[in-house]
Parts: C-alpha cells; structure tokens; sequence
C-alpha cells in the first residue's frame, strides 16, 4: 500500500498523548499536544541533557508492550516512563534509526533509542529499569524521534511507519 514519500509497512494508532509541563516523569495524558521541531507543546524537561531538543523532541512507546511488561508483574501506564505517544497496533521490532512515521498530519523520523535511566525505576517491579533498554532487551525501548512536519496529534490518530522513498 503506498503512502506519500514512502512504502507504507505498519500500521496503528495513538493510545494516549503524554506531557508533563513541571518535567520529567510521569507524564500525564491529554486529548491533543501539537509537535513542534524541538519539543511537545505543554511538556518540559528536568534533564536537558540527556532528553529534549531536535533530535529528542518526541518519545514513542508501545502500548503492547505495557501491557506485557504489566503481566510481568510491573506497574506501568501511559506516560509512566516518559513517553509523548503511546501508540497501538505498531509492529514495534521494526522500528530503527530512520524509520519515519506519520502520526495524524504530522511526520516524525526515528533518531535512536531511549536508554532509561533510574527516574523511571518506580514502574519496575524489581527497579531494574534496563528492562527497556534495546541494549539489554532489543525491542522494548521507547524510541526517540526528530519532527519532520510539525503538527497537532491527537488521541485516536492514525500512525503509520513507512520507509522513506528519498
């Protein structure tokens, strides 16, 4: 199926947007944020360092995998780690560097894997917060990502992955 600027591969949608406009974690769900270039409107970040900016302006993760981490005894939800988007439906062991995704009108690119750090350790049954990490466990991490067109993104959106033609 094609899709503009690229070959459609997966499909699904968002579950919940996340901001936290005080920084840091959780961040709490709302009906709509617009992405912006260097950031999610209405949230900020304690650390600027090691989140935030162009090529960290969005975090991704997969409400699969909080549900499977929630079998495995742990306590998460919607933004508990961090997340902008918690997206539905997305084959999330494709997802790489690169990799763009259209999230309603808005497009975001992939640019690498959020490592977690102890802030989220609370969520973690054990603290063992490199649970997520795509070191430890490739495939579970929440993933960062650069904006491409800058958009309002609601709850419900459609989210797409499609490679690049380019």
């Amino acid at each position: 199926m094609k899709h503009i600027g690229g070959i459609k591969i997966s499909e699904g949608f968002v579950s919940s947007v996340n901001v936290n406009p005080e920084g840091g974690v959780p961040k709490n769900s709302v009906n709509s944020a617009k992405l912006f270039i260097d950031g999610v409107e209405g949230d900020l970040q304690k650390d600027t360092k090691h989140h935030g900016g162009p090529e960290r302006a969005v975090c991704i993760f997969s409400s699969e995998l909080i549900n499977e981490l929630n079998r495995e005894g742990h306590k998460f939800h919607p933004g508990s780690v961090g997340e902008n988007l918690t997206i539905s439906g997305i084959d999330w062991s494709i997802l790489d560097t690169g990799i763009r995704l259209s999230v309603g009108v808005s497009v975001i690119e992939i640019t690498k894997p959020a490592s977690p750090c102890s802030t989220i350790q609370h969520v973690f049954s054990d603290r063992s917060f490199s649970r997520i990490s795509q070191k430890k466990n490739p495939g579970w991490s929440r993933w960062y990502a650069r904006v491409i067109k800058e958009a309002e993104v609601f709850k419900g959106d459609s989210v797409s992955i499609f490679y690049s033609e380019d």
